[in-house]
């Protein structure tokens, strides 16, 4: 009721929760003996059809000792000028202690109270206060004309939720029919929810996954297990999916609110990301308009996606990023990617403990959250930016210039000590580089602060986010990470790397109602639930795929693709793709490679191939390159059309764009290749993730290579066959797939395959 202001360029101090946290108890501590603090305070107050509770901590509630009315104490902390800060300079303030004071005097039946806002300065511990005398009438009027403030708001929320309940009971499952395995997969979602368990659950394509995790999850809402479902995803079409879904549902007659968080750099409305009010139009006055803004999107809108948030943010002026994070907390389903709730930096960090008792989890292709989760929670830092920051500041300011010549100067030791190896591994935290970045990132606190926005230097707010997460993740650091400094001519580093993130998965993962990870090669289950962080009580289901064993010819070509052989058989590889393509004058087919070398290697030879068989131009190829623009992407996936003359012949890599998330039903592709069984490329840190696994009693090579290389290779083929109408051949190249190992993994489907010689 109380928000106003504009959206700041993001700088916040990372002790201010910790200094405001001193601050309360110093100020505490000087209390009487008669004083009060913490003190848990509640009221009910009815409005016309509903009945709102208000409650709270208030943190002081001081005695007259000479008979006069009661206190309540309301501490802030601040790191500005204590002096500036005038009576009414924060409204919010006071309506806050106004609140405190009501229920106070409601509940000890006062009729006259003192309130009181206390600062303090973190630094100086000076201290200013403001007082004022009020009566319980007035206090009641202040509070009832909050309450009649913020009912238009509640009682949209309660209409909306009677609606979407009656829409949810009489809610039909949109399909004629539930497929083979879909009322399996459904079924096992709903009793994960009502149980408030994990679910595991490998779901080939074809089966409807999405709606198949959806339509129980939205059932269970309308029972009241549920109030909220986050769809969780690591790509954009998979979202795209997900908003599909609850439009068909919408279209059967459920009336929910969804939003879609779309990642600030893509829907900023402006040219460059600035968020200031100096820069920004969206950004400035923001507070201002944000409620109208929602009231008006939950008002008129249900599903919210990238277009509609955008829409109604140029009409309201608002940022769309923060609108849409603000619409999240309000919306009954959220889509988003994974890191709004795994990751420490980014996740939304408004969720009560109570809303997320009542939330579930559903996170869509989870065999992608491994390396995504092991990145969120490593953390690296490099010696070229506080050489850089130390050459900017050498006679501006001294504090910042000293804290980062002494980092440069430590990674100077850190490369004499590194020597020739270019890699050192310790199985501990730099605790000299923490204590170096603990003075720097008190100077450069003071130094960002002082800086208005504008002024600040960005080299120094980048490098000062690094450090302070690079201080966060050193938070975490046990026996589940290890510590890598590397080296080379142009740059000296320091990494701390998880090796194992399913404890932190859990960790952040907790407190909500339930988690149901799903993907279509979730395979081998139990390497997953490892991983991901199951406990012993979790469940999992696995459903076959429900395609005719027809629909699908399977050739393994035994030749070897290791590193060492790759030149040998190259010229045989690209026969074998060349064979495949034009075994019928037409069709589109997809070859994917563990690498773009490997892949170039081998499209020159293809193209040698082709020359040699003096194609009259029938045959077209493509090539995935690094870094392509959504534009490019689409101009490579739109060259697969269904009846088109020739042969086409896309060259792409695993694990990248093209080998998961894209749909390329009936014609449109008729073969896939796989050149390699997947493997990661051996490396030290993977070899260090080895290690450890084997250190815990497991398989570590097999964790660490064999079954992320042979998800890649699920996810290439089964690009093949996603409709029950989809024909094709799939090619697997690598003598391997004749051995136990990775028989054992493929597919079901794909064991019934011939060897070609």
């Amino acid at each position: 009721m109380f928000r106003s202001g504009s959206i700041e360029s993001g700088f916040r101090t990372s002790t201010a929760l910790i200094e405001g946290t001193k601050a309360h108890q110093k100020l505490q501590k000087q209390y009487g003996e008669s004083d009060q603090h913490e003190v848990y305070v509640s009221a009910e107050i009815a409005y016309r059809e509903l009945l709102f509770v208000i409650d709270g901590r208030c943190d002081g509630l001081l005695q007259d000792t000479d008979g006069g009315p009661m206190t309540v104490d309301e501490i802030k902390s601040t790191s500005s000028d204590i002096g500036e800060i005038e009576e009414n300079a924060y409204p919010v303030h006071w309506a806050q202690a106004m609140c405190y004071a009501y229920m106070v005097a409601k509940d000890r039946g006062l009729h006259q109270m003192r309130v009181q806002l206390t600062y303090m300065q973190v630094e100086t511990e000076a201290t200013r206060r403001f007082v004022r005398e009020v009566s319980l009438g007035e206090l009641e009027r202040f509070v009832h004309n909050v309450v009649e403030g913020y009912y238009p708001y509640a009682q949209a929320r309660y209409e909306h939720e009677q609606r979407r309940n009656r829409s949810i009971k009489e809610l039909p499952f949109p399909f004629p029919a539930y497929r083979e395995g879909q009322r399996k997969l459904a079924g096992a979602v709903y009793k994960t929810i009502g149980e408030g368990r994990k679910l595991f659950a490998k779901a080939p394509t074809g089966i409807g996954k999405t709606m198949s995790t959806l339509f129980p999850s939205v059932k269970a809402i309308g029972e009241e297990l549920l109030q909220r479902i986050f769809y969780l995803t690591a790509k954009t079409i998979t979202r795209t999916a997900a908003e599909e879904a609850y439009a068909l549902l919408q279209e059967q007659g459920l009336r929910m609110h969804v939003v879609t968080i779309t990642a600030k750099d893509k829907v900023c409305l402006k040219e460059e990301v600035r968020c200031s009010k100096e820069h920004c139009e969206f950004a400035d006055g923001y507070y201002d308009r944000i409620n109208d803004a929602v009231l008006d999107l939950l008002e008129s809108e249900t599903i919210m996606t990238r277009t509609v948030i955008e829409a109604y943010a140029r009409k309201h002026r608002v940022c769309p990023f923060e609108f849409s994070l603000d619409v999240a907390y309000a919306a009954d389903a959220v889509i988003c990617d994974y890191n709004y709730i795994f990751d420490p930096r980014v996740n939304l960090k408004r969720l009560f403990e109570e809303q997320k008792r009542h939330t579930t989890l559903l996170v869509d292709e989870a065999h992608n959250l491994i390396d995504r989760s092991r990145e969120m929670y490593s953390s690296t830092l490099s010696k070229s930016g506080f050489l850089a920051l130390q050459r900017e500041f050498k006679g501006v300011r001294a504090d910042v210039h000293d804290a980062a010549k002494a980092i440069n100067q430590y990674f100077i030791t850190l490369r004499k000590r590194i020597g020739e190896r270019q890699m050192l591994v310790e199985p501990e935290l730099p605790e000299e580089l923490l204590a170096l970045l603990d003075g720097f990132l008190t100077a450069a606190e003071k130094e960002l602060a002082a800086s208005a926005g504008n002024s600040a230097s960005p080299l120094l707010l980048e490098t000062y986010f690094e450090a302070h997460n690079f201080v966060r993740i050193a938070k975490l650091y046990d026996e589940r990470y290890t510590t890598l400094f590397t080296s080379d001519r142009n740059e000296v580093s320091v990494k701390l790397f998880c090796l194992d993130p399913s404890h932190l998965l859990r960790q952040m993962g907790k407190g909500y109602r339930s988690h149901v990870f799903f993907s279509a090669t979730l395979s081998p289950l139990s390497y997953f639930m490892d991983t991901l962080g199951a406990g012993e009580e979790d469940y999992s289901v696995s459903v076959p795929s429900p395609f005719a064993k027809e629909q699908l010819e399977v050739f393994v070509q035994p030749l070897s693709t290791r590193y060492q052989d790759r030149e040998r058989s190259r010229e045989r590889i690209a026969r074998s793709i060349y064979d495949m393509a034009t075994r019928h004058e037409s069709g589109n087919h997809l070859v994917f490679f563990p690498s773009y070398a490997y892949m170039s290697s081998v499209y020159e030879a293809f193209t040698d191939l082709v020359s040699e068989q003096g194609d009259d131009g029938g045959l077209h190829v493509l090539v995935q390159t690094t870094q392509m623009s959504e534009e490019e992407r689409e101009s490579y996936l739109a060259e697969f059309q269904a009846g088109r003359a020739g042969t086409l012949v896309g060259f792409a890599v695993m694990g990248g764009i093209f080998s998961e998330g894209i749909d390329l039903v009936g014609e449109r592709l008729t073969g896939v290749a796989v050149v390699g069984v997947g493997l990661p490329q051996l490396g030290p840190e993977r070899n260090l993730i080895k290690a450890y696994l084997e250190d815990t009693g497991k398989n570590g090579y097999e964790y660490a290579y064999v079954f992320p290389g042979m998800n890649k290779v699920q996810q290439a083929g089964g690009r093949l066959i996603r409709s029950e109408s989809d024909r094709g051949v799939l090619l697997l190249i690598d003598d391997r797939y004749l051995q136990p190992l990775y028989q054992r993994l493929l597919p079901e489907e794909w064991r019934d395959y011939t060897v070609l010689r």
